[in-house]
């Protein structure tokens, strides 16, 4: 995945809202672990039938190791947040040995 073409953000308000309720991460708080400089990043070929998805590892400022799920718009300028939750004890193993 190529980060230097990424300007931005895309959020859906309800998807932004139902994120935070349901696992308690804001959008800024998602944001921020892509800027994480071990940020792992898998393609979901599961979920992919329409778009392609992607899966993201990354730690916000705050520690946070989240998972992510999302997918590229706007010719691959924007990252749009599918779901934002806290990563799994797998999920935390594979960022420790950085798979």
């Amino acid at each position: 995945m190529d980060f230097e073409h990424v300007v931005g953000f895309q959020w859906d308000a309800g998807n932004a809202r139902k994120i935070d309720d349901r696992h308690g991460v804001s959008q800024s708080e998602a944001e921020q672990a892509f800027f994480d400089a071990n940020l792992l990043v898998a393609p979901d070929a599961r979920h992919s039938a329409t778009e392609p998805r992607l899966h993201a590892l990354g730690v916000s400022f705050g520690g946070r190791l989240l998972h992510i799920t999302f997918t590229l718009r706007s010719d691959g300028a924007l990252i749009r947040v599918i779901s934002a939750r806290d990563a799994h004890r797998k999920e935390k193993q594979a960022y420790e040995r950085k798979d």
